[in-house]
C-alpha cells in the first residue's frame, strides 16, 4: 500500500493540535503539528502512540511500513523527512522510545 492509502485506515486527527514527542529526560523532543506537510506524520505518529503506548523499536518499524514509499526517500535523503529519520534512528538503534503527549484543538484559537 502506499502513503495515502496508509493514511485513510488510519484514526482521524481532526481533534488534535499535535501531538509532542518526550524524550527519556522527559524534555520535548519534537512537536508534530496538525497543518499542511506534517498532518500525513501526525496521524502516524498518534496511531502508533495509541497502539503501541509510546514511540518504541516495534512501533518504530511499523511507522516506517506506513510512511511507505516515503521511508526509501528518507533513507536516500537524510534530513529531508525528519519525522521519518527519528523513526529510522530508534529502528535501527534498536533501543530508546519516546512518549506521546497529545495536545488537543480547543476550537478556541
Amino acid at each position: 500500500m502506499t502513503f495515502a492509502d496508509n493514511l485513510k485506515q488510519l484514526p482521524r486527527i481532526s481533534h488534535l493540535k499535535a501531538v509532542q514527542l518526550i524524550d527519556s529526560d522527559d524534555a520535548v523532543a519534537a512537536t508534530i503539528e496538525n497543518k499542511p506537510g506534517q498532518a500525513g506524520s501526525l496521524s502516524i505518529y498518534n496511531h502508533l502512540g495509541q497502539i503501541y503506548g509510546a514511540i518504541t523499536v516495534e512501533a518504530a518499524r511499523k511507522g516506517l511500513e506506513l510512511y511507505a514509499e516515503h521511508t526509501e526517500d528518507a533513507r536516500q535523503n537524510p534530513g529531508k523527512h525528519p519525522n521519518i529519520d527519528r523513526l529510522l534512528a530508534l529502528a535501527t538503534e534498536g533501543k530508546g522510545l519516546l512518549r506521546v503527549k497529545h495536545v488537543f484543538a480547543t476550537g478556541i484559537e
